[in-house]
């Protein structure tokens, strides 16, 4: 018995190394914003976390990496990005250090729904047409440039491709069967389950889809100002109508000739509402409501920066939007 249990005791440290060994196999992976890192998280599920370069709160649009983080890209079998169009700090990063680990852009995804920004209109009734992702010729329909009056006010005014494209709940679930596919890849023998993981979190944002649908219909074609051209997917998914827009970019502030077509156009009642935006001082949207008769709505967080990171955000982020929008829209 005594020789037994000696055994036993000696072959522990082997079978640790071995269970270590088994779990150094999962890929380590790194994400740039909450929504990309909560779709990594799903499809993870118990067999591993992915990290997460932007900070709570932090703008998605210009945050700074820290050199652990740095590391941490340097160091990640995997990178999840949504591409150089939304996140240009990472971009450069990748650039500046030696990469062991694959790059994976999202936006450039196979089955990834694109659009241009100032395609609203157009844009929703190509989607809804069946929401053929394979076909994106109608990106070439469009010129490249902002909408006309737009560039000539403000150097950093959207132009190109909308980056903002994970708050289309189909590329989510286009994005979930990439992400599954790139971990199997890395990681042969857990790839059934990165497979079910990923069909599970598909269903469920169907289903989530479905029952932002219901909520969001009874808004469709009430207009409304946000602060920056963010969610262009968004409505054109749900069929809503924005009506303008505060500022034309991320890396600067509105110009004073912005700011009066904005205050004319609430003056005019051309919008029901406008709503602020996380990680922008809400001072500015108060001031331009002030004495109109448009209704002040609480912030959107199209980033969702500022909601607890994890496999929830995802579904917590398209939920809470649609419910803010609804709730100042109804009448």
């Amino acid at each position: 018995m005594r020789r037994l249990i000696a055994l036993t005791l000696s072959a522990a440290p082997a079978c640790l190394l071995l269970a270590g060994a088994a779990q150094a196999e999962v890929p380590a992976v790194v994400t740039d914003i909450p929504a990309v890192h909560s779709l990594a998280a799903q499809v993870m599920g118990d067999l591993g976390q992915p990290a997460i370069l932007l900070e709570q709160g932090g703008n998605a649009h210009s945050y700074q990496m820290k050199p652990s983080q740095a590391r941490a890209l340097q160091d990640a079998d995997l990178i999840f990005w949504i591409g150089p169009e939304m996140t240009p700090w990472l971009d450069r990063a990748v650039e500046g250090v030696a990469l062991t680990g694959k790059p994976v852009a999202l936006l450039s995804a196979e089955g990834t729904f694109r659009r241009k920004f100032g395609d609203e209109a157009q844009g929703h009734e190509e989607h809804h047409a069946g929401h053929d992702h394979g076909d994106e010729a109608h990106e070439d329909e469009h010129e490249d440039h902002a909408p006309e009056g737009e560039a000539q006010e403000d150097d950093h005014g959207h132009t190109g491709t909308d980056p903002h494209a994970w708050l289309d709940p189909a590329n989510a679930q286009a994005w979930l069967g990439v992400i599954a596919a790139e971990l199997a890849a890395a990681d042969p023998e857990n790839a059934a389950t990165y497979s079910a993981n990923a069909a599970a979190a598909s269903k469920a944002v169907a289903a989530l889809d479905a029952q932002l649908a219901a909520t969001l219909a009874p808004v469709q074609g009430k207009p409304f100002v946000v602060f920056h051209d963010a969610y262009g997917y968004f409505v054109d998914h749900y069929g809503l109508t924005i009506a303008g827009t505060v500022s034309l970019g991320d890396a600067a502030a509105p110009g004073a000739e912005r700011l009066t077509e904005i205050r004319h156009l609430l003056e005019d009642e051309a919008a029901v509402c406008i709503f602020p935006e996380a990680q922008h001082d809400p001072k500015q949207i108060t001031a331009l409501v002030e004495g109109t008769p448009v209704k002040l709505g609480a912030a959107l967080d199209p980033s969702g920066s500022n909601l607890p990171f994890g496999p929830d955000l995802y579904g917590a982020l398209l939920t809470t939007m649609a419910g803010t929008l609804a709730d100042c829209l109804t009448e």
